[in-house]
């Protein structure tokens, strides 16, 4: 007999439109994979300010959005990866990461890249978390 467990998509209505053909999230068995996610405004589907403070609450916005659609929370986060455009930034983002996050303390791995796909977007986090 084999496994039965499958992955499905996650869907929210209230998230921005993938930029491409990828699901914003990704349930299997209790885990979610939120896909790496930028700083528009779900409502508006621009990008928030463009300092990376306020993108980096914004992005954790979607990302909290994304894990409630998929009966989770940030507080559940296991894992991220978060992609700077610039790395001296970094304390700018923590602060605003630390806050959003509270007591949770997810492994996580940051990086400077030489671009992300939007243009003005300085910050884009990417999840690992698991459905309590």
């Amino acid at each position: 007999m084999s496994n039965s467990i499958k992955h499905r998509p996650v869907h929210s209505q209230n998230l921005p439109k993938p930029a491409g053909p990828y699901s914003p999230g990704v349930i299997f068995d209790r885990l979610i994979f939120v896909a790496g996610q930028g700083a528009a405004d779900p409502a508006t589907g621009k990008l928030v300010g463009p300092d990376v403070e306020s993108q980096t609450e914004q992005v954790l916005k979607n990302i909290a959005t994304i894990l409630e659609a998929a009966g989770s929370s940030l507080n559940h986060v296991l894992r991220c990866g978060v992609f700077l455009i610039d790395i001296t930034e970094f304390s700018k983002m923590n602060v605003v990461y630390s806050r959003m996050f509270g007591e949770n303390r997810p492994a996580r791995t940051t990086v400077q890249v030489a671009a992300l796909p939007a243009p003005g977007l300085r910050v884009e986090i990417d999840a690992i978390a698991y459905i309590p």
